[in-house]
């Protein structure tokens, strides 16, 4: 007899990996991972979509929540049992390290995801125990990321997509905030603007010496998104300022509009150059 709840997940699964990342339902629109851990009995990988919630720097951290079920949902057991776990963000598949918060830490982190969302709060209100706030840290590996495309252009297509989808939610809840920042909103505006400049910061020492070593003609292109670079940094810079100066939510929402404009515009004019360049290396 099958079980409507593995079935539900392995429905979200497979429409994740096939849409990289995108999927439908319950989880449309919000933040998701898959995560697979080790059984804690049988020692086999298990797999499951979990929402999570951006922390900066080099970790995510997930709840488990189990819907404030009275019992710990079994990935947590499975890694409390086995903290080397597997993270799939639709476009990046890593190792990470799980390691449980405790004490104040615990309780900040699980306070500003219910000052996000209202709907962790009703689960903690449902159960006795304390629901478990779990960061997981991304184990660094030598080489270049590991990236779920076909080919290096539709690697950058990709990543590009993401930030795309990440800065879209940023503006979607900036425009539902009704009177402050939020803490874990902050948090979010800056892990965008952390990644944003390590992504730029990787194409210009690795990705673009290589491409203009192998296709010289693409030599002006590179210097105008080198150019952008440094534009849309100085725009990032500010953002930072603002979100981290105490500056006011129109304020935060005029630097992320202006973000938005420019990055767009860079992404799009990056793809039709580069992806038709990587493509044929």
């Amino acid at each position: 007899m099958s079980n409507p709840i593995q079935d539900f997940n392995q429905r979200i699964i497979d429409e994740f990996r096939a849409n990289h990342g995108r999927v439908g339902g319950p989880f449309e629109g919000g933040r998701l991972i898959l995560l697979t851990t080790t059984g804690a009995r049988t020692g086999t990988p298990h797999t499951t979509p979990v929402g999570y919630l951006p922390d900066g720097g080099d970790r995510i951290l997930v709840i488990a929540s189990a819907g404030g079920s009275p019992r710990h949902p079994d990935w947590y057991r499975n890694l409390v049992a086995h903290p080397q776990v597997t993270v799939e963000s639709g476009v990046f598949t890593y190792e990470a390290k799980a390691v449980v918060l405790a004490g104040e830490e615990r309780d900040r982190a699980f306070a500003r995801a219910v000052e996000s969302d209202r709907g962790w709060a009703v689960y903690q209100e449902k159960t006795d125990r304390v629901l478990p706030v779990v960061a997981l840290h991304e184990i660094a590996r030598p080489g270049p990321p590991n990236i779920n495309a076909s080919s290096p252009g539709e690697a950058i297509r990709l990543v590009h997509d993401a930030f795309r989808r990440e800065l879209a939610l940023v503006r979607k809840e900036l425009s539902t905030s009704t009177s402050t920042l939020g803490a874990q909103l902050r948090v979010n505006c800056l892990t965008f603007c952390q990644g944003m400049h390590n992504h730029h910061t990787g194409e210009d020492v690795a990705m673009f010496p290589f491409l203009a070593d192998r296709h010289p003609e693409a030599g002006p292109a590179l210097d105008r998104l080198r150019a952008e670079h440094e534009q849309i940094a100085a725009l990032v810079e500010e953002l930072r300022q603002a979100l981290t100066g105490g500056a006011d939510l129109d304020s935060v929402r005029t630097e992320v509009d202006r973000l938005t404009t420019e990055l767009e515009a860079h992404l799009t004019y990056e793809e039709e150059q580069l992806i038709p360049l990587l493509d044929r290396t």
